[in-house]
């Protein structure tokens, strides 16, 4: 071939990489290893789309049983802190009003000499227990009974062999209670 040719063949003609101008194999590529083709991976399998409804089903269903439990339980406790607080507020209110109770009770224990007078306290002590037990408020019973401290308060001893030992002996001051609850504890002397 002419020098000519020669040129317009190797412009026209792109070299590789590891091959020289006359088409021979260079050292590097003699001493690479021969690499085989990859072979093709078979394609991921594809997420069945009911299965995958299933399971957004599932979880949205359980969040949403949760979040009722939740509301349920809410409300329950809600309902309980309520009726709590009417429970409290009636005990308080009963609380500050006991005491007009005992003072209209040591008022009927003094003499007096306008029967007419003695009659109309004694009408208003009874309309004010009236209200009380309508409310629920009741007399905790102390006299002759064994001393409890849930109920009692002892603030005095004394030796009576005709009582048991621990029995309340003199009743000072009433205890009343609402439900199970103590409103204020008997004042009492206790018998040893």
């Amino acid at each position: 071939m002419s020098k000519q040719k020669r040129r317009q063949t190797e412009q026209t003609e792109p070299i590789e990489q590891n091959q020289t101008p006359d088409g021979g194999e260079t050292l590097d590529q003699a001493e690479q290893p021969v690499q085989e083709a990859p072979e093709q991976e078979e394609p991921a399998e594809r997420p069945d789309p009911l299965a995958e409804s299933q399971a957004q089903y599932q979880q949205l269903n359980d969040k949403y049983l949760r979040t009722l439990a939740e509301y349920d339980n809410y409300r329950k406790r809600s309902q309980k802190e309520r009726e709590g607080v009417f429970g409290d507020a009636q005990a308080m209110t009963a609380g500050l009003l006991l005491p007009v109770l005992d003072n209209l009770d040591l008022a009927l224990q003094q003499p007096c000499a306008d029967e007419e007078y003695k009659k109309g306290v004694e009408l208003i002590a009874k309309q004010f227990r009236e209200i009380l037990e309508k409310m629920g408020v009741t007399e905790i019973p102390a006299q002759g009974q064994p001393f409890d401290p849930r109920y009692h308060d002892a603030v005095m001893h004394v030796e009576q062999e005709e009582l048991p030992e621990n029995t309340v002996s003199q009743v000072l001051r009433k205890g009343y209670q609402l439900g199970d609850r103590v409103i204020r504890c008997a004042m009492v002397q206790v018998a040893n």
